[in-house]
């Protein structure tokens, strides 16, 4: 048992309705310097189990009940997700312990036991615990360095972002998000809300792209009863809605010239009125504004107002587009591949150094966007455990030659280039832990200490 000693101390819940049985079990443990906590049947595991924190669960499969064993596999599984459970049983029950793993056992073992072969399954199964809580432990490290309120990216342009992000969000100047479509401005604007001091008041979103100025008057403002044909009821508009909390609009750069005028007066005055209605409403909103356009530009061609777009960039926040922070990728694809198996209740894949190397290469017109959507599919179409090349769309799979041969003629980054980068940035995010690096970029070890060497890391 030479691992034994390097197994951390685990909490164990014993559960058997022999107690000479299960006193046996926990002195084979105890003596590894594990914590025991000892039950005699099926109640009192469950108040355990719902009352205290367990690493592992080992349970007699047969007790005072047949499916004893099976219950308290179920209840470990509600309240203690975490752990694993181990069953013991009897050689006639292996076919119905077979079956509890397939409901998420670790394993079983059959009576009598052999105690050595006993602590080392235990051990296993206490190391598969210890592992995810470190895995668990590196996401929120990350997720604390570079994330903010979802936002993902140790790019220095996203850290960047996220500083002056921390540093608006509680006061009420307006802000103007720039970027392309897909960059996520949306998600910046919520982050800005759900950190400002208004995070308790609604956040309203509406985007104004492809609105005519009537219909985007009334969204915005609102009508009384009678105001125009099927005006049946008085209408509160986005910003009375919005009163006390931020109103977010989306490209707005796309909004009709005389609706822009009327945005105008509101920002100034700070008092809508709905169609239709001579009174004035007061409302306290903080505007954040989104646009994909270059609104500097659209006001030296005469299609955005001045007056308004000074009004509306208290701050501008730029998103860069996914391909001027490849380095990036290996970490959004971490990410959003665990969530969408969590959503689809399948185990997170691993994903092919081949399909990480494509993914990087890929130009991203649609940028986060479109990642996600790639990785929702992938996700959904492959094989539990892996994701491999086949499993991307063919204008991903197929634009890796071309891309990198194009970098050297269009100024981008060369795919040895974002390698090395991507490389840098894992190991300054894990203190230089090669291990965790390999695993935040979804390669092996072996490869993680091939490029090192080819790239001249230390």
């Amino acid at each position: 048992m030479p691992n034994e000693e390097k197994t951390p101390t685990a909490q164990v819940l014993i559960v058997d309705d022999e107690p000479d049985h299960a006193e046996v079990m926990a002195e084979a443990l105890r003596r590894l310097g594990h914590v025991c906590t000892l039950v005699n049947d099926l109640e009192a595991a469950t108040d355990e189990l719902k009352h205290g924190q367990f690493d592992l669960v080992v349970t007699d499969l047969v007790m005072e009940r047949p499916d004893d064993g099976q219950k308290v596999l179920a209840a470990a599984r509600q309240s203690q997700p975490d752990a694993e459970t181990i069953m013991v049983t009897a050689h006639g029950d292996v076919p119905t312990a077979k079956a509890a793993i397939k409901g998420g056992a670790y394993d079983f073992i059959e009576k009598p036991l052999d105690l050595d072969v006993f602590r080392t399954l235990c051990n296993h199964a206490i190391q598969a615990v210890m592992l995810r809580a470190q895995n668990t432990h590196l996401h929120e490290r990350l997720d604390e360095q570079f994330g903010f309120e979802g936002i993902i990216g140790g790019a220095p342009s996203i850290r960047s972002l996220i500083t002056t992000m921390r540093q608006v969000a509680p006061s009420n100047i307006p802000v103007l998000i720039t970027g392309e479509s897909g960059t996520g401005k949306e998600l910046i604007a919520q982050a800005l809300h759900n950190n400002s001091k208004r995070t308790k008041k609604p956040f309203v979103p509406l985007n104004c792209a492809g609105l005519s100025a009537s219909i985007l008057e009334d969204e915005l403002f609102g009508h009384v009863k009678g105001a125009f044909t099927g005006a049946d009821k008085d209408r509160q508009g986005r910003f009375e809605f919005a009163d006390g909390g931020t109103l977010f609009l989306d490209e707005v750069g796309d909004m009709p010239a005389e609706m822009q005028a009327k945005l105008l007066r509101v920002l100034e005055s700070g008092e809508v009125v709905r169609l239709g209605d001579n009174s004035t409403r007061h409302v306290d909103v903080r505007l954040v504004s989104a646009t994909n356009h270059d609104l500097n530009e659209l006001v030296k061609e005469g299609m955005f107002r001045e007056d308004l777009y000074f009004r509306v960039k208290g701050v501008e926040l730029h998103l860069p587009a996914l391909r001027d922070r490849r380095e990036d990728i290996p970490l959004l694809v971490k990410h959003y591949t665990a969530h969408y198996a969590k959503q689809l209740d399948k185990p997170v894949p691993d994903i092919a150094e081949d399909v990480q190397m494509l993914l990087m290469q890929h130009a991203w017109p649609g940028n986060v966007r479109q990642l996600m959507n790639v990785l929702q599919g992938m996700v959904v179409i492959a094989e539990p455990g892996r994701i491999e090349a086949r499993h991307l769309p063919a204008e991903v799979r197929e634009s890796g030659e071309a891309a990198d041969a194009g970098s050297s003629q269009d100024g981008g980054m060369s795919l040895d280039k974002i390698e090395k980068k991507a490389i840098r940035d894992a190991l300054r995010t894990t203190a230089g832990n090669r291990e965790q690096a390999a695993k935040m970029l979804g390669i092996g070890e072996r490869t993680l200490y091939r490029k090192l060497k080819e790239y001249g890391l230390k």
